[in-house]
């Protein structure tokens, strides 16, 4: 089966520039240079909810790995953190000193890393809401900065033609792959943590062993890569292109899987959900698209572990994707030992852990929306403090 459009969403008045899943796959987050950030509900029937609060174009959007917050980045250089809710409360960082492009939450949910034309990279602990440190190597603007998945380095790329690879504990940038070609608008960590995918202005995709620091793979476009997204399985990644497209690249055999149309105008940003069944997609045409993935459900036959061997020598590049760790994930044999009870157990205390870290990112949001307003009562207080002393002295005078 192909992929397939699902949803179609319609409610921004400007250019898409940003989507992103809720774990469950129950919300879907965007963000528009209409300065307004969007939360849709998968469930038909269900009204979205069109947040303002951000003063200039909305670049970046993203949930907590717990989905009970959602963090954005804008021209208006702050980064807000939202609750997906009704009443859509934020609180705001005054983050850089120029427009932030892109916001990412490492996977344990406590930190918070931006990028911004101010040729930064910050980090933030996300509960307190504080800043921690910066990196400053990159001589021009900063267009994306993503946490690996275990959360111990930082890769980055800018328009000065670098991806940068930081180490999150030394702050230290521990290496430098130089792009010629272009400008890297998009660089994100492959499931395994092992590679980089990095796709830009001149039309290319590449990974890049992050261990080796060497060129894994390339694939040659026609058209500006502005966005791209792994599925979760390390199988497949989809790109977001100029010429209105979303490409599927099929890691595994080094090809193009598929080209899907759908928007009116250049594809600006692309997302799969966590568990890779669905992916969005948002363009200047003011559109939200969720696609079903309907793909990788065959890719189950090949990574068994009895076809690991036959699949990799079967193909081309075959130490691609031994290097990229493609396969790690599935070729694990079950260990039978375990049963069913043990496996339900560790699911249901996962699923309760999960719930308390998200009441835990509510209360500390919601404090934090407290003290916000406690500012603005003291603030009025002495206001009106000053006015009457200065009542008054007119009166005495």
């Amino acid at each position: 089966e192909d992929p397939s459009l699902e949803r179609h969403f319609k409610g921004h008045r400007d250019a898409v520039t940003s989507v992103d899943f809720s774990y469950t796959k129950k919300q879907l987050a965007s963000g528009s240079m209409d300065s307004c950030l969007m939360i849709w509900s998968m469930k038909p029937q269900m009204r979205a909810y069109r947040f303002m609060g951000h003063k200039d174009a909305v670049l970046c959007v993203q949930f907590s790995p717990s989905g009970h917050l959602v963090a954005s980045g804008s021209r208006d250089k702050t980064v807000r953190l939202w609750i997906p809710s009704v009443k859509g409360e934020s609180t705001v960082f005054k983050a850089h000193t120029g427009t932030v492009r892109s916001v990412h939450f490492s996977s344990d949910g406590q930190s918070l890393v931006t990028a911004s034309d101010d040729k930064t990279i910050k980090v933030w602990t996300v509960h307190r809401q504080k800043f921690l440190f910066s990196l400053n190597q990159h001589i021009n603007w900063v267009r994306c900065a993503r946490f690996s998945p275990d959360g111990r380095l930082i890769v980055s790329s800018s328009d000065d033609k670098t991806v940068k690879l930081w180490d999150k504990t030394s702050r230290e940038c521990i290496h430098s792959f130089c792009e010629h070609g272009g400008f890297v608008n998009h660089v994100d960590f492959h499931p395994s943590g092992n590679c980089i995918a990095a796709g830009g202005t001149d039309s290319t995709v590449k990974l890049w062993d992050v261990r080796m620091n060497r060129l894994l793979q390339h694939y040659q476009g026609n058209s500006v890569v502005n966005s791209l997204s792994f599925h979760p399985s390390g199988n497949s990644l989809v790109t977001a292109s100029s010429d209105s497209t979303l490409k599927i690249l099929d890691l595994l055999e080094g090809r193009l899987l598929y080209t899907l149309h759908g928007h009116q105008g250049p594809a600006t940003c692309v997302a799969f959900s966590r568990d890779g069944d669905l992916f969005a997609s948002g363009g200047s045409d003011e559109q939200v698209m969720v696609w079903k993935t309907n793909f990788d459900a065959d890719y189950g036959e090949v990574v068994k572990p009895q076809k690991y061997g036959s699949s990799v020598d079967g193909t081309h590049g075959t130490g691609v994707e031994m290097d990229c760790g493609i396969h790690h994930k599935k070729t694990k044999p079950q260990d039978s030992s375990r049963t069913q009870e043990q496996q339900e157990e560790e699911t249901s205390l996962a699923n309760t852990l999960e719930h308390i870290i998200g009441q835990l990112d509510v209360l500390t949001q919601t404090v934090s929306i407290l003290e916000q307003r406690l500012t603005l009562t003291e603030d009025k207080l002495k206001e009106c403090l000053e006015n009457q002393q200065k009542i008054i002295q007119s009166k005495t005078n």
